[in-house]
C-alpha cells in the first residue's frame, strides 16, 4: 500500500524540518508539500489533497483558524493542529477542534532531534496521523463550519422547542400544576418534532454572545419548568460523561442543547493536557445554558452546572458533610490518562442514592468502559454509549457496547433529549 501523503503547514522552517523528519520516520506517510502560512496551506491542500495535513495555529497573512475553515468549505481532510501552551493557544486550539480540527498536538519545545521532548511529540504525531486517516470517512458527518450567528439562533431555538416537547411529553408534576399555561404552550409544539438536527458549529469566529442573547420563550414548558424548580437545589441524580478525540465538538453538541434548570450536575472527563481544558470548559459555557467550569478540589456539585476535570489530574465525586463534592487527585494515569473515565465512574459505584447517568461518547481506546460496566452491574441502567455513525472514532462507546455495558446506542443528536428525557423522568 501507498504511504499516506501528509501536507505540514508551519510558518518556522525549523519546525517544518523537525516535523517533517518526525513523520517520516514511519514508513507509513511520506510528507508531499509544506507551506509557510494559511494562504499557501489553502492552495496546497488544494492542488496536492492530501490524506491527512498538521496544522500551525499561529502564522502570518492567514492564520490556522482562518485555514482551517477554508480547507474544510471544500476537502474532508482531518487535520491536526499543532499549538503552543500559552493562554492564547489554548484558546485557539478549543476553537479550531470545535470548528472542525480532527486532534490537536502540543508543539516540541525541545531543541535537536533526540530531546525526550520532540521524541515524545514525535510518537504523537505519528500516533494521531494513524486515527485520522483511519477515520477519515467520518468526517463526511460534519459539514465544513460556514453558519452564521443568525443561523446559530435558529438552531438553539430548534432546541429549545424541542427540548420543550419532551418536557410536555413527560407529565412532569410541576408542569401539570401549571396546566394552563402548559396547554396555551402545547398547542403550538408540533407533536412530531424530529430529534435535534447534526449540524456543524456556528461560525465562532465571531465573539460568542449567545449567551447574552439567549432565545426567550415567555410562556413555554421550560420557562415553567424553571420557576417551578428555582427552590430545588437538593442534587439526587447526577450525569457523568466521558469523551476524548473529537471530545469537543460532542461535547458542544451536547452541553448546548441542555436547559440550565436541569435538575443534575454534569461531571465531565476530556482527555487533554493542563491548561487547555480550562479554555474548553470557558468556550463551553460560553454557548450553554448550564454554567460550565473546570473543575476545582473540593468545590461543591450543584444542580445545572458542569464540571470539566482539569488536564493532568483524575477527578472523583465523593461526598463530604451529606453534600457532594469534587476531588481531585494526582494518582498514576489510568489506561494512559490523567484524567481517566474509569477513575471518574469508579467513583459513584458507592452512591446508590443517586440516580446516574452514564454518557460515553468518541475517543479511542476503552477508558471509561469498564467503569460503566461496573456501574451497569449495579443496577445503573441510565447507560448510554455514542453510536457508531456519529463518532470520530469509535473506540470507547465500542468497548462500551461490547462488554454490555451500554443500555442504549445513540448518536450524538439523540443524547441530549435522552438525558433531559432521563432526568425529568
Amino acid at each position: 500500500m501507498d504511504p499516506y501523503r501528509v501536507l505540514v503547514v508551519d510558518d518556522s522552517a525549523f519546525m517544518r524540518k523537525i516535523i517533517t523528519d518526525l513523520i517520516e520516520k514511519d514508513p507509513q506517510f511520506t510528507v508531499i508539500g509544506t507551506a509557510v502560512n494559511g494562504i499557501e496551506a489553502v492552495a496546497s491542500a488544494n492542488r496536492l489533497n492530501p490524506d491527512v495535513i498538521t496544522l500551525d495555529l499561529e502564522m502570518p497573512l492567514m492564520n490556522g483558524i482562518d485555514a482551517l475553515q477554508h480547507i474544510l468549505k471544500k476537502h474532508k481532510i482531518p487535520i491536526i493542529m499543532l499549538s503552543g501552551i500559552s493562554e492564547a493557544n489554548t484558546r485557539d486550539t478549543i476553537k479550531a477542534l470545535q470548528f472542525g480540527a480532527f486532534d490537536f498536538i502540543r508543539k516540541p519545545t525541545g531543541v535537536g532531534s533526540q530531546s525526550q521532548d520532540i521524541i515524545a511529540v514525535g510518537e504523537m504525531i505519528v500516533e494521531k496521523l494513524k486515527i485520522a486517516v483511519l477515520t477519515r470517512r467520518k468526517l463526511e458527518i460534519f459539514k465544513p463550519v460556514t453558519e452564521s450567528l443568525k443561523e446559530s439562533n435558529k438552531l438553539l431555538q430548534n432546541r429549545l422547542e424541542t427540548t420543550s416537547n419532551l418536557l410536555k411529553n413527560d407529565n412532569i408534576s410541576r408542569i401539570q400544576k401549571s396546566s394552563s399555561l402548559v396547554t396555551s404552550q402545547s398547542n403550538k409544539v408540533d407533536k412530531k418534532t424530529k430529534p435535534i438536527v447534526t449540524k456543524p458549529l456556528t461560525d465562532m469566529s465571531l465573539k460568542p454572545t449567545i449567551k447574552s442573547k439567549r432565545i426567550v420563550e415567555p410562556t413555554s414548558v421550560r420557562e415553567v419548568v424553571s420557576r417551578a424548580s428555582k427552590n430545588d437545589q437538593v442534587v439526587t441524580q447526577i450525569v457523568a460523561i466521558g469523551t476524548s478525540t473529537g471530545g469537543p465538538r460532542a461535547l458542544h453538541e451536547v452541553l448546548t442543547a441542555l436547559p440550565g434548570n436541569l435538575k443534575a450536575p454534569v461531571v465531565i472527563v476530556q482527555h487533554m493536557p493542563p491548561r487547555f481544558t480550562n479554555s474548553l470548559a470557558q468556550r463551553l459555557d460560553s454557548f450553554s445554558e448550564l454554567t460550565v467550569m473546570e473543575a476545582i478540589h473540593g468545590v461543591r456539585l450543584e444542580n445545572g452546572k458542569a464540571y470539566v476535570a482539569p488536564g493532568g489530574y483524575h477527578m472523583e465525586v465523593v461526598m463530604v458533610n451529606h453534600h457532594y463534592e469534587i476531588k481531585l487527585t494526582s494518582a498514576p494515569a489510568r489506561n494512559g490518562h490523567r484524567p481517566s473515565v474509569d477513575t471518574l465512574f469508579d467513583s459513584l459505584l458507592p452512591f446508590d442514592e443517586l440516580e446516574r447517568h452514564i454518557v460515553i461518547m468518541t475517543g479511542m481506546g476503552s477508558d471509561g468502559a469498564q467503569g460503566m460496566k461496573q456501574l451497569f452491574e449495579h443496577g445503573v441502567t441510565s447507560t448510554i454509549a455514542e453510536a457508531e455513525e456519529s463518532c470520530i472514532v469509535y473506540g470507547m462507546p465500542r468497548s462500551a457496547v461490547e462488554l454490555g455495558a451500554a443500555n442504549k446506542v445513540l448518536p450524538l443528536t439523540q443524547i441530549a433529549p435522552e438525558i433531559v428525557n432521563a432526568v425529568m423522568r
